[in-house]
């Protein structure tokens, strides 16, 4: 597999994590990316893909309530 280094911006906390993470952590995070990116360039609109998300996140527990203390929370 071809691989190809792209740059996205992300809020700093995003980034301090990501640059202390180790080169393996580096690497799955980096698949789990490409893999989120191939979906969506399926035929499945972002709003959908947002939609299985957040059920998915729901099922497993996230509430409106965590998720505001979430992000809150720097």
């Amino acid at each position: 597999m071809t691989t190809e280094t792209i740059s996205i911006p992300v809020d700093s906390e995003a980034a301090r994590l990501y640059s202390s993470a180790s080169t393996e952590d580096r690497k799955k995070l980096g698949l789990l990316l490409s893999l989120w990116l191939r979906e969506y360039g399926s035929a499945k609109p972002l709003n959908r893909i947002m939609d299985e998300v957040s059920d998915k996140a729901q099922a497993r527990g996230l509430t409106p309530e965590l998720l505001e203390s979430l992000l809150r929370h720097e």
